[in-house]
């Protein structure tokens, strides 16, 4: 997939497209349904997918106390993007300079004349342009005036309930990341390096994994089942992570450790994504680090016993 982080980076040449624009933090299983209508449409009428989304979130700009933490980082959402076989991205610096475009200049210079979008798909509560001045009927009126056609996608509805990056906010910071993948289609994960530990871990416990997550939002602390992959490489494992504090060894900081389940052998990765596949239990303190080695092996008996009924059941946990 293509990325382009500014409108100058877009070829002259580029298009005609099929173009959707939103946020889509957490590419949730609602965004996903549109991404994939823009593919269709883009195959049936030879247009080129493309998700037009935005870095800075809107909000850090325009009302920073009420920016939300983001569920991904850019390079997750825009894999994402890529797995549902969108074939370009339009990542917009936003800046009070954008927030000034009234609806008819952000359709003519983004859409019309960098896009050539001749299809634009949207949700039906879009609204956009200056104090966001324009909705869904404002962009069906611009798109007669600028060649493009206008879908409304409606609301998505999974099990009765609406698609919404806040659900899925409020289900990974209460811990209840099972939830969160189904509304996600995939686990919630937290990418970054992987850091030196203070090494207590592999003397007095279990060796891990010390990640140092990028994303802004975090699982609740404890610990869960996880799926363990390298970002660099082809490693891809079971394991089980906790989120905390390490209380038993007095720590300030938080760390995101994981223990992997499977056979390891080779160069430690420099860089991984961690997947949450759920909850096991809250972090406590335990009075020796004997006590808390018994409880993690406990807690790597209940994830493998949770890895073999995945296993079972065909279930494929795999991210973008």
């Amino acid at each position: 997939m293509r990325a382009f982080r500014a409108t100058e980076e877009v070829p002259a040449d580029f298009g005609p497209s099929v173009v959707t624009i939103g946020n889509f933090d957490g590419v949730h299983a609602g965004h996903r349904e549109i991404l994939r209508r823009v593919v269709a449409v883009g195959t049936e009428r030879g247009l080129v997918p493309v998700a037009l989304t935005f870095d800075p979130h809107p909000a850090r700009v325009l009302a920073p106390a009420r920016a939300p933490k983001l569920i991904t980082t850019v390079n997750q959402r825009l894999r994402r993007m890529e797995s549902e076989g969108v074939h370009a991205a339009l990542l917009l610096p936003f800046s009070m300079e954008l927030a000034q475009l009234s609806p008819e200049e952000f359709a003519r210079t983004v859409l019309a004349e960098t896009l050539r979008a001749r299809y634009v798909i949207v949700g039906e509560d879009f609204r956009f342009g200056h104090k966001q001045a324009g909705d869904l009927a404002t962009l069906r009126g611009l798109g007669e005036r600028f060649a493009f056609e206008v879908e409304s996608a409606g609301s998505i509805l999974r099990r009765g309930q609406r698609m919404s990056s806040t659900a899925v906010r409020k289900l990974v910071e209460a811990g209840r990341v099972s939830r969160a993948c189904r509304m996600l289609g995939e686990p919630f994960a937290l990418e970054g390096p992987v850091v030196k530990g203070r090494g207590v871990g592999s003397k007095q416990t279990v060796p891990t994994l010390n990640l140092a997550p990028e994303n802004e939002l975090l699982p609740a602390t404890g610990v869960y089942v996880t799926r363990t992959r390298d970002l660099n490489g082809a490693g891809n494992w079971r394991s089980i992570t906790n989120v905390g504090y390490r209380p038993t060894f007095h720590g300030q900081d938080l760390s995101c450790e994981s223990y992997l389940l499977d056979a390891f052998d080779g160069d430690t990765p420099e860089r991984i994504e961690v997947g949450f596949i759920r909850f096991v239990r809250e972090e406590r303190k335990f009075d020796s680090p004997e006590l808390l080695r018994e409880q993690i092996l406990k807690d790597v008996s209940f994830a493998n016993r949770i890895h073999a009924r995945l296993d079972r059941m065909g279930a494929r946990i795999s991210w973008s």
